[in-house]
């Protein structure tokens, strides 16, 4: 239990409570679903450690007649930069039905979580698990399941929250790396965490050395240097309306609009809803809608 003289930085209830001295009090029991490649099941996972040292969870469907070359996506889950992980239930759960209905091959990064592990370091995990990916263009990578079923020429980078802020970030990074064999056609941000001119309470804690305002190109990747060269042909935003980060969605979907990137871009609000509400109540016609959306943006892309 913590103590009671700690300052609250942030009270995010009942997930978590993040103190001023950088510790983390987590008040959700840690739930998991184990990979499984149960003969039954529509979509098979499994964990891999890579050599880099950072962990993906990998997701393809059961069946597939005549096999075929799968469109991958890339995927990197939210949680403030400090909770979740590819088998909490609703990342796993989400992108089980995105390979299911989509008919595609999914890769989910493990990033090391904040504050244990202080901003960059899921930024840089996650590029690391990238680069691990892409080294599979070619054939010959060391996952068979990778090498087999991915189309390196049809590849898409996202997440939701803070999983999107990182997306974005590896979406640029892969930009101006070009990796030979491997296209990223597109970015999707979903109820994505970006800054505005207030400090960001939250990220600051987790990243002393950032503003953790919109002058940062992290929080504000419109003023990225190179941001003229970030991967992908369209970004496709997902905002909220009742989302408090909503505001700050639509001021980057305006920003990357007016730089130097030469994509398109999209946008799709829901409304009356709040933050990542698919992930809690998945069953509703708006958060299929968000399903239906994505999908037919990995369709056109």
């Amino acid at each position: 239990m913590a103590s009671a003289t700690k300052e609250i930085a942030a009270d995010m209830s009942p997930f978590f409570r993040l103190f001023t001295d950088g510790t983390i009090e987590r008040l959700s029991p840690l739930l998991d679903i184990p990979p499984s490649d149960h003969p039954d099941a529509s979509v098979r996972s499994k964990d891999v450690l890579t050599d880099t040292g950072v962990s993906v969870r990998i997701f393809a469907p059961r069946h597939q007649s005549p096999p075929q070359k799968l469109p991958l996506v890339v995927y990197i889950h939210g949680g403030a930069f400090c909770i979740g992980s590819p088998s909490s239930p609703p990342f796993h759960n989400f992108i089980s039905k995105l390979v299911e209905k989509g008919n595609l091959i999914a890769v989910s990064v493990d990033y090391r979580l904040a504050p244990e592990n202080p901003l960059p370091i899921p930024f840089d995990d996650s590029w690391t698990a990238f680069q691990w990916i892409a080294s599979h263009a070619d054939g010959s990578g060391a996952d068979p399941w990778l090498n087999d079923l991915a189309d390196f020429r049809r590849v898409f980078v996202g997440g939701e929250s803070a999983g999107a802020t990182i997306a974005n970030d590896v979406a640029i990074r892969a930009g101006v790396r070009r990796f030979r064999g491997l296209e990223v056609l597109g970015v999707f941000l979903v109820h994505p965490f970006f800054g505005n001119n207030e400090v960001d309470k939250v990220y600051k804690v987790l990243c002393p050395a950032s503003s953790a305002r919109d002058d940062d190109p992290r929080l504000n990747p419109a003023i990225d240097p190179r941001i003229g060269e970030m991967a992908g042909r369209r970004v496709m935003f997902f905002v909220a309306e009742k989302d408090p980060l909503r505001d700050r969605g639509r001021a980057y979907y305006q920003g990357l609009k007016k730089s130097k990137w030469s994509g398109e871009v999209e946008i799709m609000e829901t409304e009356g809803e709040g933050h990542c509400f698919h992930f809690y109540n998945p069953n509703t016609d708006k958060a299929a809608a968000i399903t239906d959306r994505l999908l037919a943006f990995f369709v056109a892309a």
